[in-house]
């Protein structure tokens, strides 16, 4: 099915595992057990104009982001402005838009004092609300309130292989960001990591079906996990011979993944040594302009400015950029900078996109960051609608599992 504002591609995926009636030891323990299932996934390619129909009766759509204190261009393109358009086409009390902080996953790699993450926190919850998600139509709270989360966790774990974690994207490119592909160096690399950063999908698994959601937006990195998080359900479901659980539907933002604006080979980091190579949406104008003028392009001349990540990447940021701000399809960003003959003149073009657009929600975070008692009480009314949640699907699953 295909629609001017999304596509719908459905992928069938086929998981089968079959264990026939085997004994191994694993730690010491013995296992005897055999399953097969298929597992099939449907993925919703949101485009940049979402209309109302997006959201039918009854749904639940989940997701959660690090709260990483100042938020920057990719994290509101990556996540936040899907999360603001939901809220935005929002019609039905019977529709529930469950988003908020994973403070928990903000630790696997990262101990900041204890001020330092609570700032975090009040800092990312003062981005989401000025750039657009509504506390009024949404639930908006923080993981750690909400103590169901770790327990379906310890729950989903043990159903869990660490063959498939070995596997999961960002265990690997954790290595690969020590810059070596050498085995065992690799192996010692690993084992200075932590058992939460190994283990983090099956949180981020429990996140998601702690609520039962139908959708879940995600950028296009973080797919794999929801692939995971539909293939627990499914064995779950088989294990315990029950249907607790939904097999949540994958909805990818539309927004391409946006790079650094020095090293397009990377994506936009607050970890990027060049202080030039993020825009953060607390910055001011002079210094939006300044990072995008020293943003790296190409040497091309004479041609015009095409949207071509492979030999044009610095200039494919850019036009990816301005096509999530504007909510406008790559082919017409193209159209619109046609009449472009420089590189000082895209600059200035991008800069003059991303000023204009920035401004009132700059402002509006700033007098929001300085409501203490509003965003806490932001976080209160998400953690009691979050609770009830969460603690009525908590029940069920202990019940299924055999615990009181």
């Amino acid at each position: 099915m295909e629609t001017d504002d999304t596509k719908v591609n459905s992928v069938m995926c086929i998981a089968l595992v079959k264990m026939n009636i085997t004994k191994s030891k694993t730690f010491g323990i013995e296992k005897s057990f055999s399953t097969s299932f298929k597992c099939y996934k449907s993925t919703l390619h949101l485009g940049y104009n979402i209309d109302s129909s997006i959201l039918k009766k009854n749904q639940t759509v989940f997701s959660l982001i690090q709260p990483s204190g100042t938020m920057h261009l990719g994290n509101y393109l990556g996540a936040v402005a899907s999360w603001a358009e939901l809220s935005r086409l929002k019609t039905d009390e019977s529709q529930k838009l469950i988003f908020g902080l994973a403070d928990l996953h903000a630790i696997t790699t990262k101990h900041p004092t204890a001020e330092e993450f609570v700032n975090k926190k009040l800092d990312t919850l003062a981005h989401l609300i000025a750039f657009g998600v509504d506390p009024e139509k949404c639930c908006l709270y923080v993981q750690s309130d909400v103590k169901e989360h770790a327990e379906l966790a310890w729950y989903l774990s043990t159903i869990t292989g660490i063959g498939a974690l070995s596997r999961m994207t960002q265990w690997k490119s954790k290595s690969q960001q020590e810059g070596t592909n050498n085995k065992n160096e690799l192996s010692s690399l690993q084992s200075e990591y932590s058992l939460g950063l190994f283990s983090y999908p099956v949180l981020q698994a429990a996140d998601v079906l702690l609520y039962n959601p139908d959708l879940v937006p995600v950028g296009e990195d973080q797919t794999q996990h929801l692939e995971l998080t539909q293939t627990l359900a499914k064995k779950f479901n088989h294990v315990y011979k029950t249907n607790v659980f939904k097999y949540p539907r994958i909805m990818t933002t539309p927004a391409k993944k946006i790079y650094s604006l020095k090293d397009v080979t990377k994506k936009m980091s607050k970890s990027d040594p060049s202080k030039t190579a993020c825009i953060y949406l607390s910055d001011s104008d002079e210094e939006i302009r300044l990072k995008i003028k020293k943003a790296t392009t190409d040497s091309i001349v004479d041609q015009p400015f095409r949207y071509d990540p492979e030999n044009r990447p610095g200039v494919s940021n850019l036009i990816n950029i301005v096509a999530g701000i504007q909510k406008k399809e790559i082919v017409d960003v193209e159209k619109d900078i046609e009449g472009l003959t420089s590189h000082s003149e895209l600059k200035k073009y991008v800069s003059d996109v991303i000023t204009e657009w920035i401004a009132e929600p700059r402002e509006k975070y700033k007098s929001i960051r300085g409501d203490i008692e509003y965003l806490q009480s932001v976080a209160l009314k998400g953690e009691i609608e979050a609770r009830k949640i969460a603690s009525e699907n908590i029940k069920k699953i202990r019940k299924i599992m055999g615990f009181k």
